[in-house]
């Protein structure tokens, strides 16, 4: 009787099945789920299914072809392991072949016991039979079933909190407000911190005013200048008006003479005429009557030219009066420029970030500081067509924040697109994103934000709430808890 040494336990076979990681379901699944949430779940669990069965089919094959070896193989004697030194002075165990003995008479000799190596010797696994793949498909469908239930009841058997209701993510936002320089310069001072609140009217930052009090005083001297101008200039037509009036003494004074002048023409003629006296005489006080003719007219131009500068004054000095309304104007823009060079805070809200720092110079317009207007603080959502429709404003709306799940924040819709549009990349929702949709903006009453303005923070993500029929009344979870 010879013993036989006994194969080795092969390693079971690893599948592709047993490497892949199984997906898993987690997360709870939010209350509007689809019948295609529904479709994906029985896919999962016939994947599933498909690759359990896939993996039992090939270990049986491989268990097969294992069986099969060892029967083509036959016999084989028994091989005891002996530790042989190698190079490295490591045992390595050696296969040493043990002939068998001749066959001896039971009742002369005992029989022999054969020599059992433990390490030499593995006992192999039971193959699985078609009950046990039975089993094991059956253990499967459980499984599945079990797992479709669970999934249904998650689905269907709990009762919808928002049924009645349309809703959209978004995130807190608030107008900005930029406080910007008018004029171009170097930035003096920046008085307040990035999350500090201001007050409307509060000066939060300073411009450097050197050229402006330069051009301020430069103006000033060219007011004071223009108003000695109209000084002159009266003083001028008071002159001119003198002129004039002696002008009009020396016309009176040469018609005067011209009218002697005519009496004593007429007496010397009538003499001459009688013969008293010569007609020389007669015709030199013809020449003289003719002579104090054009004094006359020589006077009357001279008065006109005295009018004439009488007329040239009064526009000199409406002129001058213009330059000293010109000078005050100046004089008037350059203190704005000075007053705004103290930036203020034209709402009341909380300083976001600086643009710019003490120091540097901004063109005209340039960014100072960035401010964020608290009294105005909304959120944006998106609606589909088949809902935006029933949606009017002022409609109510619910807010509930990631940050606080459990406080509701009310609001009301104050926009509504007219125009459709795509679904934003950052829209989460349940329809194909292309499908149109509106936008929607739900702003908080500024009497709730001033109530609680340390706590208003801007960007934070959150769902905003619409109820389709506004007679139903808001679920338990969205009514709105009195504030302490």
């Amino acid at each position: 009787m010879t013993n036989t040494s006994k194969p080795e336990a092969s390693a079971e076979p690893t599948t592709q099945a047993d490497v892949e990681p199984k997906p898993k379901v987690t997360g709870k699944p939010p209350p509007d789920v689809t019948a295609q949430m529904v479709k994906q779940v029985h896919e999962l669990y016939e994947q599933l299914g498909r690759q359990n069965v896939r993996a039992v089919e090939e270990w049986e094959k491989a268990q097969l072809e294992t069986r099969k070896d060892e029967t083509t193989a036959g016999p084989k004697p028994e091989v005891t392991a002996e530790p042989e030194k190698s190079r490295t002075n490591e045992a390595k165990p050696v296969a040493k072949v043990i002939e068998p003995e001749p066959e001896i008479a039971p009742e002369s000799q005992p029989l022999p016991t054969a020599e059992i190596k433990p390490e030499a010797t593995a006992v192999p696994k039971k193959p699985i039979t078609t009950q046990h793949k039975k089993w094991l498909i059956a253990a499967v469908a459980v499984v599945i079933l079990v797992g479709l239930g669970i999934a249904a009841w998650l689905i269907f058997g709990k009762e919808d909190k928002n049924k009645g209701l349309a809703s959209g993510n978004g995130r807190i936002e608030a107008v900005e407000i930029g406080v910007a320089a008018k004029i171009a310069g170097r930035v003096k001072d920046i008085l307040v911190r990035e999350g500090e609140l201001v007050a409307a009217g509060q000066v939060v930052a300073l411009m450097d005013t050197e050229v402006l009090e330069a051009q301020h005083r430069q103006a000033e001297a060219q007011l004071r200048q223009a108003q000695s101008s109209v000084e002159t200039t009266r003083s001028q037509l008071v002159q001119r008006g003198s002129e004039k009036e002696a002008v009009l003494a020396l016309v009176r004074q040469r018609e005067a003479e011209l009218g002697v002048a005519r009496k004593r023409a007429v007496r010397s003629s009538t003499l001459a005429s009688e013969a008293a006296t010569s007609q020389q005489e007669a015709d030199d006080d013809s020449a003289r009557v003719q002579s104090a003719v054009a004094a006359v007219s020589a006077a009357r131009a001279q008065l006109a030219a005295a009018g004439a500068t009488v007329v040239t004054a009064h526009a000199e000095i409406a002129g001058a009066q213009s330059a000293v309304e010109a000078a005050r104007a100046t004089v008037d823009r350059i203190q704005a420029d000075i007053k705004d060079s103290a930036l203020k805070s034209p709402r009341e809200g909380r300083v976001q970030y600086r643009v710019a720092q003490p120091g540097e110079v901004v063109g005209v317009g340039g960014q100072v500081l960035n401010l964020v207007d608290l009294s105005d603080v909304y959120m944006t959502f998106f609606l589909p067509t088949a809902v935006v429709g029933r949606v009017a404003l002022g409609t109510e709306v619910r807010l509930i924040l990631d940050a606080a799940p459990r406080n509701v924040i009310p609001a009301q819709v104050s926009f509504v697109a007219d125009v459709a549009q795509f679904t934003p990349k950052t829209v989460e929702t349940a329809s194909e994103r292309l499908k149109l949709m509106f936008r929607v903006r739900a702003r908080i009453s500024p009497d709730l934000l001033r109530k609680h303005i340390m706590q208003v923070k801007t960007g934070l993500p959150g769902m905003a709430y619409l109820r389709l029929d506004p007679t139903a009344r808001w679920p338990d979870h969205l009514q709105i808890k009195p504030q302490p």
